[in-house]
């Protein structure tokens, strides 16, 4: 039996037909292409995790100050304000643990791109946060990472993972759904409440567009991984309380390109508009090639 799939209701199907997780699918799926073992698969996703996890840890405990000033130190900032935010500690915690991921990535230090280095922040921390919470061992985060990545090549074969081709929606969206569907999952939703959620994610933050301020991976990026975060809990949550998506979730995908393509250029990294084409980020533009 193949374990191939190109789009979300195959990836149903396979479930339900073997009475399998997202994350197994996935596993067998890799071990079908690779023709490697599951051993060395998951062997293979678990030193993903641990830099990731090592991410979050120099983010949040070292000083992450990038050479142009723009970003640094955010993230420890929220994290030791947790207590006190009005988003709720475990919250406020996972959305610094997503900005501490991304400073790291500023400051050219090593992350996991999921789906690339400007969202990196998104699913490490909403994976690697939630696990005290839950109890979620080494091997529940993996299968976490296996059941996102089945979220990432659905997006990616049928969208775009790409600021410059479809927008931030492509980036900080795309880390975003897989983040909500891997939570899910974990907190165990069955695979088609677990597309729900990456549906509800994806169009919360559908025509986001793509603006770093002199074409850095920064400003806004940092503090949208943040939020990417808080969206992928939130529609993790929605799922797990009952809540369906309406759209479904290859129709929320195939949306998502539709509206990357009608997206003006100016408005997918080139920094020709959007926060970029401010007059404070101009300035900043200047500044640094100075």
């Amino acid at each position: 039996m193949s374990y191939a799939f190109d789009n979300g209701k195959e990836l149903l199907e396979l479930c339900e037909n073997e009475n399998i997780t997202i994350a197994e699918v996935m596993i067998r799926r890799e071990m079908e292409r690779s023709e490697e073992s599951r051993e060395k698969i998951v062997n293979e996703m678990y030193l993903n995790l641990k830099v990731m996890e090592k991410s979050i840890h120099i983010g949040l405990e070292e000083n992450q100050q990038t050479m142009t000033g723009l970003a640094g130190n955010n993230a420890e900032k929220l994290y030791a304000y947790a207590e006190k935010a009005n988003m709720g500690q475990d919250m406020a915690r996972v959305c610094a643990a997503a900005m501490a991921v991304t400073e790291v990535n500023a400051s050219m230090g090593e992350i996991v791109a999921t789906p690339t280095a400007g969202a990196s922040g998104v699913l490490p921390a909403v994976l690697v946060m939630n696990s005290e919470k839950h109890g979620f061992t080494d091997r529940d985060l993996v299968n976490g990472l296996f059941a996102a990545g089945a979220i990432g090549i659905i997006i990616a074969k049928n969208a775009s993972i790409s600021g410059a081709e479809g927008g931030c929606q492509a980036e900080i969206g795309s880390g975003s759904a897989m983040a909500a569907a891997a939570l899910a999952e974990l907190c165990g939703a069955k695979p088609e409440a677990c597309l729900d959620a990456a549906a509800i994610a994806l169009k919360n933050i559908m025509g986001l567009v793509c603006d770093p301020v002199a074409g850095l991976v920064e400003c806004p990026c940092i503090k949208r991984n943040a939020m990417g975060a808080a969206n992928a809990v939130l529609a993790a949550d929605m799922v797990l309380a009952g809540i369906k998506s309406i759209i479904p979730f290859d129709e929320t995908v195939a949306a998502m390109y539709n509206v990357g393509k009608m997206m003006n250029s100016d408005l997918r990294e080139t920094s020709r508009g959007g926060l970029a084409a401010t007059k404070t980020a101009k300035e900043i533009s200047a500044r640094i090639k100075a």
